[in-house]
């Protein structure tokens, strides 16, 4: 089982591209799906060369179209620019919703499953506009939820502030760490709050077939300087998704996807082929034509499959990243038009935060150390081995929206 728990807090972002009126529908909304995850991914290493990081599109994606509901003028055209299409467009929601409800039925089957919900958090005294909170709960499940934000806990004990938590009472779903974290974005924030977007995005997935504990062992993997470490990589030999490519300066690389129950979310492992390839090269060659060509690339091959566990979390202040991407006038008092939310305030972004958290192992939950190491009978199967270096991304097979995108620099490292 691999565990992909994020939670997002945030009001704003990135930029994408319109519609192409020669696609189909569902062939566009994939093109600017994979297009604002590169963008975002993109502008988020910028600011972090090195180091494992994680980000969530699709959270940050729902938050940005959320946000399209209520704003008006340069401010909607940014939103709507920065996704590459509107919410308010009656075709754009049906084939957004009609990818959610996919999801949301292989969960209730007991397969993989995203779960996403949204709260609004308002100051008390300020009136909503009653479309904008009909829309948003039609659209995201929204909840708005008042309080007195000049207190350190915004007037709100956590059970009421935090209302849509996810998660089981066993902890196979990572949502019971998300009133804590909203707590936090309380302090990030400060007195003076009018109005906070708090996203939340939690993934609970089941590996169609399941890496068995028994077979995970202390292995080599090289970090970016050469500097060799041990780390627990999971092993099995099953029949995967495999291709290899070359990016237009010719280095080659390999791509190994592994399904989920239901086989309607995979997880993607990007590996440049030549150990001397430094994964930087990799993540600024990527490009949406490149991920296109993966799902016509990849073909089915057993394989013996090596895996390093791991898990990370990271914390974005996405105010500095922002106006990098040509988003400035939300943060602008004077330019930020969020006029449909209220009528009457004066709303706009004062800061933008996004905070995700991932997991990997063999069945998603915390493993004790083994006690004894077990040798693996090699197979005469062809050998996909990430001891390096990596790109990774989940995904939602038919729609092509990216959940979760990010890299492995040194598996053993859970830093912030």
């Amino acid at each position: 089982m691999c565990r992909l728990p994020a939670s997002s807090i945030l009001l704003l972002l990135s930029l994408a591209s319109p519609i192409h009126a020669t696609s189909s529908p569902q062939a566009a909304m994939r093109h600017l799906h994979g297009r604002f995850a590169i963008s975002l991914y993109r502008a988020l290493t910028g600011g972090r060369p090195e180091g494992n990081l994680v980000v969530s599109p699709a959270g940050v994606a729902a938050s940005l179209g959320l946000l399209q509901l209520g704003a008006k003028g340069a401010t909607l055209a940014q939103l709507e620019g920065s996704l590459g299409y509107n919410v308010n467009d009656a075709q754009v929601r049906e084939l957004l919703l009609q990818s959610q409800a996919e999801t949301s039925n292989n969960s209730s089957r007991g397969a993989a499953g995203l779960r996403k919900t949204c709260v609004l958090l308002v100051q008390s005294g300020v009136k909503l506009v009653d479309r904008f909170t009909q829309n948003a709960a039609a659209w995201a499940d929204a909840s708005v939820v008042r309080g007195n934000f000049s207190q350190p806990d915004g007037g709100l004990g956590h059970d009421e502030a935090w209302p849509l938590q996810s998660g089981s009472s066993s902890g196979e779903l990572s949502g019971s760490g998300e009133a804590q974290q909203g707590a936090e974005a309380m302090a990030w924030w400060g007195h003076g709050l009018q109005m906070a977007l708090v996203n939340t995005v939690a993934f609970r997935g089941v590996w169609q077939k399941q890496f068995h504990f028994s077979n995970t062992q202390n292995l080599p993997f090289v970090l970016s300087d050469g500097t060799p470490i041990k780390v627990p990589m999971m092993y099995q030999t099953t029949e995967v998704s495999f291709g290899q490519f070359r990016t237009p300066s010719e280095q080659r690389y390999t791509v190994l996807e592994l399904p989920y129950l239901g086989r309607s979310l995979s997880l993607q492992v990007v590996l440049p082929s030549e150990r001397k390839t430094p994964l930087s090269s990799l993540e600024a060659q990527l490009s949406v034509r490149h991920m296109a060509s993966w799902d016509v690339g990849l073909r089915r091959t057993k394989m013996d499959v090596f895996l390093p566990r791991f898990k990370m979390h990271n914390k974005f202040n996405l105010r500095s990243t922002l106006p990098v991407m040509g988003v400035s006038d939300v943060f602008n008092p004077t330019a930020a038009d969020f006029s449909g939310i209220s009528a009457e305030e004066s709303l706009y972004v004062s800061d933008a935060f996004h905070d995700v958290t991932i997991e990997v192992t063999e069945e998603g939950t915390k493993a004790a150390a083994a006690t004894a190491m077990v040798l693996l009978k090699r197979s005469r199967a062809p050998v996909f081995k990430a001891d390096r270096p990596f790109l990774f991304l989940l995904r939602h097979i038919q729609s092509g929206s990216i959940l979760f995108m990010g890299r492995v620099t040194n598996p053993a490292e859970q830093s912030l």
